[in-house]
């Protein structure tokens, strides 16, 4: 596969419209896996740093009308110069605005993949009514509910949980990597979904396999960074330390996939 080692060699410019909550974390993530992080939630610069990326990421953690704004600008104007969207439709379903504003986005922009909990993909897969926060989710994870997602938006779609599920609406991976201590510190889904979208800009067409080795690595990463860390205080710096020490052969080696 090799898109970490193409990442790191291109270090492609990752623009992300996102909450401030995860910021610095996000930025310092996708440093360390080699990329050119920007951050800005203003329209007004959303059109021009959307064409110049190699992707863009629509977060949407804590949801504004300016930055709905900002993602409907960024999201034409990448569809527009070739850039590929990614999706994270953070607690779909609590709110009214927020379940409105991802439907625009879907319905009017172009997404090479949708990033998200079970929970969440639940929702866009008309299974569950509603997610409460952007932590609610479903014990099992469910590879028919993504399929079906991936095949209604025609995407790739990512469904985080116990087991991750990567699928395309034809091609379907379940990647068993990973650490119950990602979900006990903030935005780690939203460093996904970046760190997905840093994969996917130098992937060229086959967003599919490079969103198999961001999960995989990612996965990889946070079951190293606990073979030293105690507790979410300790595991955060550890886990930036083996997302700047991740490559290919360390994947290879931990990688438990199945088709």
């Amino acid at each position: 596969m090799q898109y970490l080692m193409k990442t790191r060699k291109k270090s492609p410019l990752i623009y992300n419209i996102m909450s401030e909550v995860g910021s610095n974390f996000i930025a310092n993530g996708l440093i360390a896996v080699g990329t050119s992080p920007s951050i800005s939630n203003m329209p007004e610069e959303a059109d021009e740093m959307a064409r110049k990326a190699d992707a863009v990421i629509l977060n949407l953690g804590t949801l504004s009308k300016a930055r709905a704004e900002a993602m409907m600008v960024a999201g034409r104007a990448a569809n527009e110069a070739g850039v590929p969207v990614f999706l994270d439709p953070i607690a779909i379903g609590a709110t009214d605005f927020r379940t409105t504003v991802i439907h625009e986005i879907l319905s009017e922009i172009k997404i090479a993949a949708i990033c998200a909990n079970a929970g969440e993909i639940a929702v866009l897969g008309e299974s569950l009514e509603k997610t409460t926060s952007p932590d609610s989710s479903l014990e099992e994870n469910d590879p028919s509910i993504a399929e079906k997602v991936a095949r209604k938006y025609e995407t790739v779609v990512i469904a985080t949980g116990q087991t991750d599920i990567v699928t395309d609406g034809k091609r379907t991976s379940l990647c068993k990597n990973g650490h119950v201590m990602l979900q006990n510190i903030t935005t780690s889904g939203c460093l996904l979904t970046s760190v997905i979208g840093a994969f996917a800009g130098v992937a060229g067409e086959d967003i599919y396999e490079a969103s198999i080795e961001a999960v995989t690595g990612y996965g990889i990463a946070a079951e190293l960074a606990m073979k030293t860390a105690t507790g979410p205080g300790s595991f955060i710096p550890t886990f930036l330390d083996q997302l700047y020490f991740l490559n290919e052969d360390t994947i290879a080696a931990h990688q438990h996939l199945e088709q």
